[in-house]
Order: structure tokens, then C-alpha cells, then sequence
């Protein structure tokens, strides 16, 4: 029993399997650069209380640096019998520099601890998060600033609907990311919360300084409930929420890419360096980072539920079941960020083919709303028009042409009112510039859209959230 520095009450020794299965060392141990940052500030503070003397408190702090040091360079063993990293580094810390090390958790438990370090941890990587997400936005403006003059059609239903620009559709997807960017930067103000000096769950008897505390550690308010504090683990359901939005809009996107890179469509081709080949067909070329993306999306979803799940039924206020909040919580980090910089590098080296959009676009009636909006220019009402442009669809089906191949006398089967003037009103360009309403597909609204995007992100980067 020697090695557990709660055996006091007990007198048998933990079961091995017991102590496997309640070991989480071997997941928490990424928390050690916060663990031991939130004791040097608790250190301070019970300095500045009176419960410990400087000297003691320069021991304490001295001996945390070292230890960060051997774990910073892997040099430092980990026991499943300590259970945590709370209590493997406290346990070294006894071992380097005796008894004085047995005063470090006065005033404070491992519920107000881990909830401590779980903070600085996801102030850390919201911070990585919103950075990553600036840089990201940035590669979609340069890219659509690229493809001003790029057609391709516009989908409804998987189908091609209208024709639009390449660089109002991937805007589409800096709107997306910009609204993912201020989900994060929102849950961040909830996340930025100090629980240290709440200690099990009642808060301490100890004359302790929880907002020195705060200061120390850059909080800008500390939890005002003590139970609340220790129990609460709503900012990291609310990141992982956030971060399964974010998810989804690249598996969108991530699902284009892969159909746009097929025979099929031809309209990219993705790097040789973001794709991998075959073990038994020698021409493939396989979008796997795309396809890894949609299905790591997948895997942030179920760690959401997970979390949900977990806290669902709880009593306050601590309970073990929290202990399995970590590995959600870094996964859903660790893919959120791998997505982000995947992203930003692959899609500068897209090759857009210009022809194949193009082509698209101007085959599969994509004219026909234009063709309806002509006729009611000329004072036919829009349901007539709709009625009338179905025909004319229909009559240059059998014939195997588009609308602007049938002649004019063609057309005027259809709608006497239809002039000679209908076949530059349905070009391509035509049919874009016509789209001024705001947020449209015209010329003009794009440059407004991407020289607005860019003033943002610079914004950003001023006020140091971006890259």
C-alpha cells in the first residue's frame, strides 16, 4: 500500500485488474504540461495564503520544473498503480524532494484538478482550432479568387441545376468555416473558466486567493459554484459539438472533391501527394484523404454521443464515469486539426479542369429558369413561363438538343413573344451576371464576397486569432 497516497482508509490492496481498469495514465498522460502548470500556480497561491512558506513553495515549483523536464524528453516512468497523472506526478515529486511534496494538495482535490487541466488543455487547442480555421479560410479566398472566370453547374438533388461560378461555390464554403470559427470562439468564453480552489466539491476551508489564482493562469473569471465546478463538462460537449459541425462541412466538401476527381465528372484532379494507389489495379488513383475525412467524421459524431451519454444521468457532483470524457475530447482534437491542415495544404494544388465545368454547364437545360425569367420580362406571368419552358424542354429532348440549339421558329411553337434576342440571353456568361441579388453568383457579387472575406481575415490576424 505504500505507493497509493490515498491508503489511508484501506486496508487490502487494490486488485491488479482493478487497478488496469481504473488506470487512465495512459490517456491523461497528455495533460502533464497543464497538471503541472496548474500546481506551480496553486503552489503561489497557497503561498500568498500563508499555508506554505517561499521556501517551501520554491521547492515545490523547482521540483514541478524538473519533473516537466523528464517528461518533456521521455524520461519518466508511468505505473498503472497511480492511476492518473495527477497522482504520478505528485508521487515523483514526494520521491525528488521528501515531505515537502505531501503539502502540495492542500486546498485542492483531483475533481477541481482534472477539471483544471481539461480548461487549459482546450484553451489550447480552440486556440490551435481558430488559427488552423483562419489559414484554412484564407487558402478557399485565394483559391476562389483563382476561378473568377471558372463556369461549372450548380447542384440541387445531386442534379445540375444552374450555372455558377467555381468561386462562389467553394465561398459557400468560407461562409461555413467562418461560422464554425465563431462556434469555437464562443464556447472558448465558457471553456476560459478557472474550477481550481473548488476542491472535491465544497468548496476549501483554506484562506486561498481563487482569482490570484485565475491571474496567474490568464483566466478571466473563476466558476462561481463549487459543486457546478467539478461536475461540468459542458465545454467539452459543447467543443465537440461545435467540432462535428465543422466535421460535417468537410465531409461535404470532402465528398465533392471525390465525385469531381471521378471519370465521371473529371472536373479536378486531386495531388498525387493527397491520393494513394491500388495494391492490385495499377492505374487507380484513390482521393483516400478524402474518403478518411468523411469517415473520421463519423468517429467525432459518436465521440458527441459518447459525452452526451455520459453525463446524461450523472448526480452531482463528481463522478468516475468523467474520467472517460479524455480520449473523446483528444481524438476529436487530434482529427479536427489533422482535417484542417490537410485541407489548407491539399487545396492549392488542385487542378481544376476548366473545359469539363464549362461543359457541364452548358448541357442539361441549366438555361431553363433564364428562359422562363425572358418570357416573363415579356409580361407572361411565372407560372405560364414555367409551363411553357417545360414544353420546350421536353420537345428538345426528343430532338436530342439544348434550348439554345432549337431555331427561333422552334421556340415561338411554344411562346409567340419569344424574339431573336433569347439566344445571348441565354449564354453562360448572360445567365451569371444576371444573378445581382445579394449573396447571387454574379461576377461582381463574388469580388464583393472574396475582397470582404479578405479585409475579415486580416481583421483576425490583427487581433491575433489567425494564422
Amino acid at each position: 500500500m505504500k505507493d497509493k497516497l490515498w491508503n489511508g482508509r484501506f486496508s487490502e490492496r487494490t486488485d491488479h485488474g482493478v487497478e488496469r481498469f481504473t488506470s487512465s495514465i495512459r490517456i491523461d498522460r497528455r495533460l502533464y504540461p497543464y497538471d503541472i502548470q496548474g500546481s506551480i500556480a496553486h503552489c503561489r497561491t497557497l503561498e500568498k495564503a500563508g499555508v506554505i512558506s517561499s521556501q517551501e513553495a520554491d521547492l515545490l515549483v523547482e521540483g514541478l520544473g524538473r519533473i516537466k523536464r523528464d517528461l518533456d524528453h521521455g524520461e519518466f516512468e508511468f505505473d498503472d498503480s497511480l492511476e492518473d497523472i495527477h497522482m504520478h506526478i505528485e508521487a515523483r515529486l514526494l520521491q525528488d524532494i521528501g515531505k515537502t511534496a505531501q503539502k502540495l494538495h492542500t486546498a485542492r482535490s483531483r475533481n477541481d484538478q482534472v477539471a483544471l487541466d481539461a480548461r487549459l488543455f482546450l484553451r489550447d487547442a480552440t486556440g490551435q482550432v481558430l488559427k488552423g480555421l483562419c489559414r484554412l479560410r484564407q487558402v478557399v479566398v485565394e483559391f476562389a479568387s483563382n476561378h473568377l472566370d471558372t463556369v461549372m453547374p450548380g447542384y440541387t438533388h445531386t442534379q445540375r441545376a444552374q450555372p455558377v461560378l467555381l468561386a462562389h461555390h467553394m465561398m459557400a464554403y468560407y461562409e461555413m468555416f467562418t461560422r464554425d470559427s465563431r462556434r469555437f470562439a464562443d464556447s472558448l468564453k465558457r471553456t476560459n473558466v478557472m474550477p481550481l480552489g473548488t476542491a472535491a466539491l465544497a468548496g476549501t476551508t483554506y484562506p486561498i486567493d481563487r482569482r490570484y489564482t485565475a491571474r496567474l493562469l490568464d483566466f478571466p473569471e473563476v466558476a462561481a459554484n463549487s459543486m457546478d465546478a467539478v461536475s461540468d463538462r459542458d465545454f467539452i460537449i459543447e467543443f465537440v459539438s461545435a467540432a462535428s459541425i465543422c466535421m460535417m462541412h468537410f465531409s461535404r466538401l470532402a465528398e465533392e472533391f471525390i465525385l469531381w476527381s471521378t471519370a465521371e465528372f473529371g472536373f479536378i484532379e486531386l495531388p498525387d501527394s493527397f491520393a494513394t494507389g491500388s495494391s492490385i489495379m495499377p492505374q487507380k488513383k484513390n482521393p483516400d484523404v478524402c474518403e478518411l475525412i468523411r469517415g473520421k467524421t463519423g468517429v467525432v459524431y459518436g465521440h458527441l454521443m459518447a459525452l452526451l451519454t455520459m453525463m446524461k444521468s450523472l448526480p452531482l457532483s463528481y463522478n468516475r464515469d468523467m474520467q472517460e470524457d479524455k480520449k473523446p475530447l483528444f481524438e476529436t482534437v487530434d482529427i479536427l486539426l489533422d482535417c484542417i491542415h490537410l485541407f489548407a495544404r491539399m487545396l492549392p494544388r488542385i487542378t481544376v479542369n476548366k473545359q469539363a465545368m464549362r461543359k457541364a454547364a452548358s448541357e442539361g437545360f441549366l438555361n431553363a429558369t433564364d428562359m422562363a425569367d425572358y418570357l416573363v420580362g415579356r409580361g407572361v406571368p411565372f407560372r405560364q413561363a414555367h409551363a411553357c419552358v417545360g414544353k420546350a424542354v421536353s420537345y428538345a429532348l426528343s430532338k436530342n438538343k439544348e434550348l439554345n440549339q432549337l431555331t427561333l421558329d422552334e421556340l415561338q411553337q411554344f411562346e409567340s413573344d419569344i424574339c431573336e434576342d433569347i439566344f445571348d440571353y441565354l449564354t453562360l456568361e448572360k445567365m451569371i451576371q444576371r444573378r445581382l441579388s445579394e449573396g447571387g453568383t454574379s461576377p461582381d457579387n463574388v469580388k464583393r464576397a472574396i475582397d470582404e472575406a479578405k479585409k475579415a481575415l486580416e481583421q483576425e490576424k490583427e487581433r491575433g486569432q489567425g494564422a
